[in-house]
């Protein structure tokens, strides 16, 4: 177990002893729910009167305390016990506490999720007896790992092709383009303005949105659901076309009676534009710092394979989760997935960086992520679970110089110093979450190395990391003023 003292006394009011003395008490561990352990510690009574004893010695004799009537040193030990046992009874209280805690952490088998539940000024010491306190703590779930050395997995290759290297750059170069209007049918890559009636599930008109903007994508994420092949729905739709697309909703949406509806979107073009491509003169390409045409095309290249490699490793995972923990039901409480969200977000964004995406492509796909977050949270901490569980096994450890050495790689790839990268993650409080990235990364490598590929040819315009486009508006109304989602009400 981890030690964890983001519930502990503060610092500055605890006082621990140089002799370190292994505390008398008994532990007591039992389930008391999915993820969760109830410990009960009792802590003999003979340790606490030690305690009490060398405290009273030193005011009497090594540091004897003021008590009025009485020169210094020269008070009745009872009197100096009543004066001064409040003020001592706290002193005690923390350190053994303290000692206890620390103790729990080396010598019992738990790994922790988050801080034990435990209010440390609500343990008291009794008068006479042992101090017993409790307290349940969230931790990993038990489970058996097999060999996960020499597995099969199936590996997703392609050879990017030429139309797809100029799309990319396209992309890239579309900040400095010319956004011209187009007379022809929507397609991939084009800005596309339209009203969009919804209907709900039950035939009747839900909402309207006017005026909205989009990027055609694969895939279009609303701020509370998403449209499957949207590209291929929406595409060639010229002025004045109305094109019905089913949209699907998140989980979480506030209206408890539409989470995870089908929703029908009748889209009515208004407008179709699409970006010019600037053409490579020296002050576009200073903007990538490349010289000629010919190293942009290699920039280009560079992050199409990272992307693939980024494609290979999420695809790893999955297959390795699968393969060593596909059979283990863990049932994993939604506060805990709740908590867990945001961290899993930190991590995917990291990941998504890491493989040249740009922040419009990091957007679509966090929005997708959003609109179930829990089932998402739920993969990606079984994942955490299995990488860890072989992390300890393999006695895999995360040292500061591999904490620089990927803020040196991050501010490589964005242009940026490493302070300032530092900085950035220090602000956003992700230093931590990048530690844990990479301690999964390692492991998830030490399985790689051994793992025998059957490689198959992917397509990277589908499946579940292909661009997604996003707009900010909800395909479902808000909530009369007043009536609250579950979520916010609890």
């Amino acid at each position: 177990m981890a030690t964890d003292t983001s519930d502990a006394p503060p610092a500055d009011t605890v006082n621990i002893t140089s002799e370190v003395v292994k505390l008398p008490q008994e532990v007591v561990i039992t389930d008391a729910g999915p993820c969760k352990k109830h410990v009960k510690v009792t802590v003999d009574r003979a340790a606490i009167d030690t305690r009490f004893e060398e405290k009273f010695r030193d005011l009497m004799v090594e540091r004897p305390a003021a008590v009025p009537g009485f020169r210094i040193g020269k008070a009745p030990r009872k009197i100096v016990e009543k004066k001064f046992y409040k003020e001592i009874a706290v002193e005690v209280r923390q350190e053994v506490l303290m000692a206890s805690l620390e103790q729990l952490a080396e010598e019992e088998k738990l790994s922790p999720l988050s801080p034990p539940e435990l209010d440390p000024h609500a343990v008291v010491i009794p008068e006479t007896g042992p101090m017993v306190y409790e307290f349940d703590i969230e931790v990993r779930p038990e489970f058996d790992l097999p060999d996960f050395k020499g597995l099969k997995l199936r590996r997703p290759i392609h050879t990017f092709t030429e139309a797809e290297i100029t799309r990319e750059g396209d992309r890239m170069l579309e900040p400095h383009g010319v956004v011209e209007v187009k007379d022809g049918g929507a397609a991939i890559d084009d800005l596309v303005t339209a009203d969009v009636a919804i209907k709900g599930p039950d035939g009747k008109e839900l909402n309207t949105l006017a005026d909205v903007k989009f990027r055609v994508e694969r895939r279009l994420a609303l701020a509370d659901g998403v449209a499957e092949n949207f590209a291929k729905q929406i595409g060639g739709a010229k002025v004045g076309d109305t094109r019905d697309i089913p949209i699907t909703l998140s989980q979480d949406v506030a209206n408890e009676s539409l989470r995870g509806a089908k929703l029908s979107a009748a889209f009515t073009v208004k407008e179709v534009r699409h970006v010019k491509r600037p053409e490579l003169t020296p002050e576009v390409l200073e903007h990538f710092d490349v010289r000629t045409p010919d190293a942009f095309a290699e920039l280009v290249r560079t992050r199409l394979d990272r992307y693939m490699e980024y494609v290979q490793r999420n695809q790893a995972r999955s297959e390795v989760l699968q393969q060593l923990a596909g059979t283990t039901n863990w049932d994993l409480p939604r506060d805990l997935l709740v908590r867990q969200a945001r961290r899993t977000m930190q991590r995917r964004m990291m990941e998504m960086k890491g493989a040249g995406m740009s922040e419009d492509q990091i957007l679509g796909r966090r929005r997708v992520l959003e609109q179930d977050a829990l089932r998402s949270t739920a993969a990606a901490l079984k994942e955490h679970f299995v990488l860890q569980k072989i992390a300890e096994l393999e006695k895999l450890e995360i040292e500061d110089a591999d904490i620089e050495a990927e803020i040196d790689r991050v501010a490589d790839q964005s242009g940026e110093s490493p302070r300032k990268v530092r900085a950035r993650m220090e602000r956003d409080d992700l230093i931590e979450a990048l530690a844990t990235e990479l301690l999964e990364r390692k492991a998830l490598d030490l399985v790689l190395e051994t793992a025998a590929y059957e490689d198959y040819e992917l397509n990277p315009t589908e499946g579940d990391d292909a661009d997604v486009s996003t707009v900010e508006q909800s395909a479902a109304p808000e909530l009369p003023a007043g009536e609250k989602s579950e979520s916010a009400a609890g």
